[in-house]
This record gives structure tokens, C-alpha cells and sequence, in this order.
């Protein structure tokens, strides 16, 4: 199982989403849909999961709440230029281009695309058969927290362990537009999963939200407690076991069986386990084995 896992929040698209991103790639699977059947006056919310290269992934389709943006998008690493085309021209269909397909200074191929669901991916030709993570997220510090992409990873890297980060490359006089813009790439990984990160080099009003999440499978309560405690510095965000870091990041501190604890049982339990959580912030696993025991 993975430690993080990169959780995309959709309007109503989660399923129809998952199962054309699962067409793009090889070892890539569709898993399954849970319903989360929420008290008035919240909606019901569709839970995906699916792989896509082998990499987990989970979703969810919850109202118009979070809008994806591109400040978190998912870097390809494509091993030839057919496959780097096939995905963009699948991509591109009803979605935005941000930056053509081409040759940059840092890639003989590569392209920028938001799709039509609304998410980002950067695709690059990455030569030699290296032995990389296919998918990688990519953290792009824009607005209020451009030119904190250095001292955020390097406080990720304390709080995760089994943690590395690789050079950090910064933008030269002029390069940026932004003044506030230092770091232009960095690379890093967080408990073995890779990561990579950069300053928006353009003054722009947007920044992290939580369309684009990342879970945290925690092995037990002192975990949870660990990272919330590490993690959580905007008390008005945490709410079911959701928290933003200082950054603006959001995170989901679940225990790793948090899908059978919120799916599994009788229609009651069921039922009284979700409204528990949705009365919590931080996710007390006590509270809710007990909630779900009750006769």
C-alpha cells in the first residue's frame, strides 16, 4: 500500500474521469466505486479508486465545492516520443493547452495540458529507460506562497520519513516574471514516493485548494495524531479528518483501513459511522469503532 496517495475531488466526473485515465496508461486499472450514503443536508459522494501505472490513486465526485487548478499537476515521464503524443492528443481533446508541445530548453519533448475534467499534467520525454516514477505529482508555490517551494519540501522531508531531496535548480535574473519566484525545480520523495516542485514565475491570484488532496495511510492513532499534529495549521479547513498544512496543501490523515471502517457493515452502521465522522475533524478511531459496535 501506498503511504500518500493523490486524491482528486470532481463534481459529478470522478468515475467517468478515472475509467478514461486508466485508458491512457499501461498497468492501469479501474478498481471500483463506493457510495458514501451522507445525512441532509450533504449530498452522497461516489469514492473511486484506480491505478494508473501501478500508482494508486482515489477520487471522489462530492458537488461543485473545490475546482481543480494548476498548481498541482501530474508530471509523466514518457519513454518515447509516440507514447508522449498518444497521451497528449487524448489529453488535449475538449481540454487547455498551458504550454505547446515541443522542444524546451529542459526537455526535447515536452507539453502542458489541462484536460477537460479540469486536471493538469505535464508530459516529458525522459530518455535512457531511467528508472523513475511514472507519475509524479508536481507542486507549483503560486500567489500568496510564491518563493516558499524550498522551505516547504524541506519541512515535508522532516515530517515524513524515509525521505530524500534531490537539487534544487532556481530561477536566474529575469528568468521570472514573479519577484517573489526563487525556486524554478526541485525533486523530492516523501516516504519512497516522488514528488517535484517549483515557484509559479508569474504573479497569479490563485493557489493550493483542496480539489487536489493527498491521503496519508496511517497505521494507527498515534500516526494520525502525528501528522495532523505536524500537518494541520488552518483550523477553519479541518473537517473529516481533512487539514492544510501552512502552505496551503491539503492532506487527509486516514487510518490505511479507512475504507472498510467507513464502508463496511450493516446499512446502520454504516450510516452512524459516517455521521460520526462528518462531526469530526481530526479522525478519533476509537470513538468510531464504538460508534459502529453500538447495539
Amino acid at each position: 500500500m501506498q503511504k500518500i496517495v493523490p486524491h482528486l475531488w470532481y463534481d459529478k466526473e470522478a468515475k467517468e474521469a478515472a475509467l478514461f485515465y486508466t485508458s491512457l496508461f499501461e498497468q492501469s486499472k479501474f478498481e471500483y466505486t463506493k457510495v458514501i450514503k451522507n445525512p441532509p443536508p450533504y449530498n452522497d459522494a461516489e469514492v473511486v479508486r484506480f491505478e494508473l501505472a501501478g500508482q494508486e490513486f482515489v477520487s471522489i465526485s462530492a458537488g461543485p465545492y473545490f475546482k481543480l487548478n494548476s498548481t498541482i499537476s501530474l508530471m509523466v515521464a514518457c519513454s518515447t516520443s509516440e507514447e508522449l503524443d498518444k497521451i497528449w492528443k487524448a489529453l488535449s481533446e475538449g481540454g487547455t493547452e498551458m504550454m505547446a508541445l515541443g522542444e524546451y530548453p529542459f526537455s526535447k519533448r515536452y507539453a502542458w495540458v489541462q484536460d477537460r475534467y479540469g486536471l493538469s499534467w505535464q508530459l516529458m520525454l525522459v530518455e535512457g529507460g531511467q528508472n523513475i516514477q511514472k507519475i509524479t505529482p508536481n507542486l507549483l508555490f503560486s500567489g500568496d506562497v510564491c518563493g516558499k517551494t524550498e522551505d516547504a519540501i524541506k519541512y515535508y522531508a522532516e515530517v515524513f520519513k524515509n525521505s530524500e531531496i534531490g537539487k534544487i535548480s532556481r530561477y536566474k535574473e529575469g528568468e521570472a516574471v514573479s519577484l517573489k519566484a526563487k525556486v524554478n525545480y526541485t525533486a523530492f520523495k516523501l516516504d519512497g514516493f516522488a514528488f517535484s516542485a517549483m515557484d509559479n514565475g508569474y504573479d497569479v491570484d490563485f493557489t493550493f485548494n483542496e480539489a487536489f488532496s493527498f491521503i496519508i495511510n496511517c497505521e494507527d492513532q498515534n500516526e494520525i495524531n502525528y501528522f495532523w499534529e505536524k500537518l494541520s495549521a488552518v483550523p477553519e479547513a479541518e473537517n473529516c479528518g481533512w487539514c492544510k498544512d501552512k502552505f496551503g496543501v491539503s492532506w487527509q490523515v486516514l487510518p490505511s483501513n479507512w475504507e472498510e471502517i467507513i464502508f463496511e457493515g450493516s446499512e446502520e452502521q454504516v450510516q452512524r459511522v459516517n455521521e460520526a465522522v462528518l462531526n469530526m475533524k481530526k479522525l478519533d478511531l476509537e470513538v468510531l469503532m464504538k460508534v459502529k459496535l453500538l447495539r
